[in-house]
C-alpha cells in the first residue's frame, strides 16, 4: 500500500498546524496497538542482543553497525510463525515500529564504550567502575532524547525532512504488514539459516566452546590424552606454518620481518565478511589499500630503520615486534591523520549542513503552529515542557557526574554544553539529509576545544568530547526511529517512551559485556587496561579518540622524525581523497577516513572485509533479474545475509569468552 504523504507544494507552503491537522485526520493510527507490554518486552530483550553484537563487531572494526531494519525482520519472523501456529496474536506494524525503536535505541548505546570511555582507559589506566558506566551512559543519552523533542516539530512535522534510513525502515514495515510478507518471511528465513551456519563454524573454531564439550563433557583429557582441545583454526595459514616448522619449508618474510610479525595472515572471520557487505566495495577496498601500505610497505621500512623494534616491559617481560606494535610505536600516528582529517575536510565541505540546519531551525514562517490548546497533537507528542524543565536538570546532571565520576573540572563540563546543542542540529540535519551523522569529525572539535583550555590530564576533553558526541547522536537517531512512526501514524510519545527502554537495554546488557570481553579477569582475578586492545578486538575507534588526546596533551615534541614526516603526507593525502571525492560526486573510489581505518585495523580483518564486499558486488554486478531467486539471495537478501554473518558470529564469539571466563 503507497504510503500517505504531502506534496513539495504542500509542504512547502502549509503551516504547520495545516500538516499537523492532515497527519492526524489521514495517517493517525490513534487505536492500533504501539507500546505494549510485548512489544517493549520483545524490544528490550532484542536491543540487548543485537547491542552486544554492536559492541562486538565495533571492538573490532570501530564501526557501529545499525540494527534497525534486523530488528523489523527478526521480530516479523518471529510473530508471524508463532502466529500461524495459533499460539499469539500477530504482531501489529505499529508494535514492531516500537520494537525497532527500542532495539535500535540501545545498539546506539555501545559507541561511547568502543570510543570515548575506552579510549579515557588506555589513557589513564584507571577502570571505570560499571555502575559509573551506566549512570553516565544513561544520563547523556536520555539528554539526547529530551533534545530531539523540540527538533521533532521542526525538522519532521514541518520541513518534512526524508530521514532516509528511517524512511527505508518504514517503507519495510509497510511492505511486510501490506501485502508483501512472503518477502519478509523470506528474508527472516535468510537471516536465521545464514546466522545458524554461522554460527556452527563459530562454535568449532572456537576455543572456549570445543575445551567445555571435550574436556567438561566428554572427558577426553583423560580417555583420549588430549593436552588441548580441537578446534578448527580461524586463522587458516597456522596448519601451513605448522607444516613449515616440521618439513623446514619457506617462511614468507618482507625485508627480512616474519610476516605473521606484520599481521599479514589469512583468516576466515565470517563476522568480518558480513561488514564487509554492508560497507561496501568502496570503502573496503579503501580499508585494504590502508592496510597494504602500513603492513607491507612502511612498516617493515620502520622496523628494518630501528623506528620499530623489541622493548623491555616495566615488568622485565621482552615485548616482540607484532602487529599491535606497530600501531602503537609508529603507525598510529598516520592512520589517525588521515582520518581526522579527512573528516573535517568531508563535513567542512558541507557547509549546508551547519547553515541549512540552522535556517530551518530558527526560520520564522508567517503562520506559527496554534497554542497547545488547540494543538491537535498535544494529546500524542511528548510535551514541550518536560524538554525545557529536563534539558537543564539533566545538563547540570550530566555536568556533576562527568565531574563526579571522571574528575573533569566543572568549568570544562559547563564549557562543552553550549556545543552539544550546536552539534546536535548539525548532526539531526545531517541525519536528515545524508542518514549520516558526523559524530566522530563533530567530537574532534570539542577535544580540541577543551584540550586549548586544558591539557593536563586527557580526560578532560575525552569525556566532554564523549558527552557531546553521545548526546547529539542519540537525539539525531532518535528522530530518524520516529520517522518511520510518523509515516506509518504512531504515537510520537510512546516513541520517546521506546527509545528510553532501549537506552536502560543497551546500557544494562553492554557494560557487563564491555567487562567481560575487553577486561576479563587474569589468573589472580585483577582486571587490566592492557587487555583493551588485543588481537581479536583492535578498538580502532578508542585508538583514534587516545591519538588525539595524547597529541593535544604532548604535543608533537616525543614522536619521530618519520611519524612527524608520515603525518604530513598522510595530512595532504586525505585532503586530495576528499576533494577528489566531492569533485567527482562520490565517483573517487578513495575514502580518506577508511584508509587510515585500515591503518589501525588488522589486515586479517581488512582483508575479510574486503571479500565480503566483493562477493556482493560480483553477485550485483551480473545484473540477476528482478524476481529471480539469485536477485532475491543476493540484492534484495544482502543485508539480511550480512546481519546473519555478524550475529551469529557476534553471538556464539561472545558465548565463547563467557565460557573461557568460566573454565579459567
Amino acid at each position: 500500500m503507497a504510503l500517505k504523504q504531502l506534496s513539495e507544494e504542500q509542504v512547502r507552503t502549509w503551516t504547520r498546524a495545516e500538516k499537523d491537522k492532515w497527519w492526524f485526520e489521514n495517517v493517525y493510527r490513534g487505536d492500533m496497538p504501539q507500546l505494549t507490554l510485548r512489544s517493549g518486552l520483545t524490544g528490550f530483550l532484542l536491543g540487548g542482543l543485537l547491542a552486544a553484537c554492536s559492541l562486538y563487531i565495533g571492538g573490532k572494526t570501530g564501526i557501529g553497525i545499525g540494527v534497525g531494519l534486523t530488528s523489523v525482520i527478526m521480530a516479523f519472523g518471529i510473530f508471524r510463525v508463532l502466529a500461524n501456529l495459533g499460539w499469539i496474536r500477530d504482531f501489529t506494524i505499529l508494535e514492531n515500529n516500537c520494537t525497532q525503536s527500542i532495539a535500535t535505541a540501545a545498539g546506539y548505546m555501545t559507541m561511547p564504550l568502543i570510543s570515548s570511555l575506552a579510549a579515557y582507559m588506555l589513557a589513564t589506566g584507571r577502570i571505570v567502575p560499571w555502575w559509573q558506566m551506566i549512570i553516565w551512559l544513561i544520563v547523556i543519552a536520555i539528554l539526547g532524547v529530551l533534545l530531539a523533542f523540540p527538533m521533532k516539530r521542526r525538522f519532521i512535522n514541518e520541513d518534512q525532512l526524508p530521514f532516509p534510513e528511517g524512511r527505508a525502515c518504514g517503507v519495510v514495515l509497510d511492505a511486510l504488514y501490506t501485502g508483501h510478507a512472503d518477502t519478509g518471511m523470506f528474508k527472516a528465513k535468510l537471516l536465521a539459516v545464514v546466522g545458524l551456519g554461522t554460527g556452527f563454524y563459530q562454535f568449532i573454531a572456537s576455543d572456549g566452546w570445543m575445551k567445555l564439550i571435550q574436556f567438561k563433557l566428554l572427558r577426553m583429557d583423560k580417555w583420549a590424552g588430549l593436552t588441548e582441545p580441537w578446534h578448527l583454526q580461524e586463522t587458516l595459514d597456522v596448519y601451513y606454518y605448522k607444516a613449515a616448522a616440521a618439513y623446514h619449508w619457506w617462511i614468507p618474510k618482507i625485508l627480512g620481518t616474519d610476516i605473521r610479525q606484520l599481521g599479514l595472515r589469512f583468516t576466515l572471520d565470517a563476522a568480518m565478511l558480513g561488514v564487509g557487505g554492508l560497507m561496501g566495495i568502496r570503502v573496503a577496498t579503501s580499508c585494504v589499500l590502508g592496510a597494504f601500505i602500513n603492513f607491507a610497505v612502511l612498516a617493515p621500512i620502520m622496523i628494518q630503520r630501528g623506528e620499530i623494534k623489541s622493548y623491555l616491559a616495566p615488568s622485565g617481560a621482552l615485548v616482540n615486534i607484532s602487529r599491535a606494535e606497530i600501531v602503537n610505536q609508529w603507525a598510529l600516528w598516520w592512520g589517525v591523520t588521515m582520518m581526522v582529517v579527512g573528516s573535517l575536510v568531508s563535513l567542512f565541505a558541507k557547509p549546508e549542513l551547519f547553515t541549512t540546519a540552522f535556517k530551518k531551525f530558527f526560520a520564522r514562517k508567517g503562520t506559527t503552529a496554534p497554542a497547545a490548546e488547540h494543538d491537535v497533537l498535544a494529546g500524542i507528542e511528548l510535551p514541550l515542557w518536560m524538554s525545557w524543565v529536563g534539558v537543564p536538570v539533566f545538563s547540570v546532571l550530566g555536568a556533576w557526574v562527568t565531574h563526579a565520576f571522571f574528575g573533569v573540572p566543572w568549568l570544562l563540563s559547563f564549557i562543552a554544553l553550549p556545543l552539544i546543542f550546536v552539534l546536535t542540529v548539525i548532526c539531526t540535519n545531517s541525519m536528515a539529509l545524508t542518514s549520516w551523522t558526523p559524530t566522530g569529525s563533530l567530537s574532534k572539535i570539542t577535544q580540541f576545544t577543551v584540550g586549548m583550555i586544558d591539557r593536563s590530564n586527557p580526560a578532560n576533553n575525552l569525556i566532554p568530547a564523549g558527552m557531546t558526541s553521545e548526546i547529539s547522536a542519540n537525539a539525531a537517531n532518535l528522530l530518524s526511529d520516529i520517522k518511520p512512526g510518523y509515516m506509518l501514524g504512531a504515537k510520537p510519545r510512546q516513541q520517546a517512551v521506546g527509545h528510553v527502554i532501549g537506552i536502560f537495554s543497551g546500557a544494562l546488557c553492554c557494560v557487563p559485556l564491555f567487562f567481560l570481553l575487553f577486561l576479563p579477569p587474569n589468573s589472580a582475578g585483577l582486571r587490566s587496561t592492557e587487555t583493551i586492545v588485543s588481537e581479536q578486538f583492535a578498538m580502532p575507534a578508542a585508538l583514534q579518540w587516545k591519538g588525539v588526546a595524547d597529541l593535544i596533551a604532548n604535543g608533537f615534541n616525543n614522536l619521530p622524525v618519520s611519524a612527524l614526516i608520515s603525518m604530513a603526507v598522510a595530512a595532504v593525502a586525505a585532503v586530495v581523497f576528499e576533494v577528489l571525492r566531492i569533485r567527482t560526486k562520490g565517483r573517487f573510489p578513495i575514502s580518506a577516513v577508511s584508509v587510515g581505518l585500515g591503518v589501525v585495523l588488522p589486515p586479517t580483518s581488512c582483508f575479510a572485509m574486503w571479500l565480503g564486499a566483493l562477493l556482493f558486488w560480483w553477485k550485483a554486478r551480473r545484473q540477476p533479474a528482478p524476481g529471480s531467486r539469485e536477485h532475491n539471495i543476493w540484492v534484495e537478501g544482502m543485508e539480511p545475509i550480512c546481519a546473519g554473518l555478524i550475529s551469529g558470529a557476534a553471538l556464539v564469539g561472545i558465548g565463547n569468552a563467557i565460557v573461557n571466563v568460566l573454565l579459567n
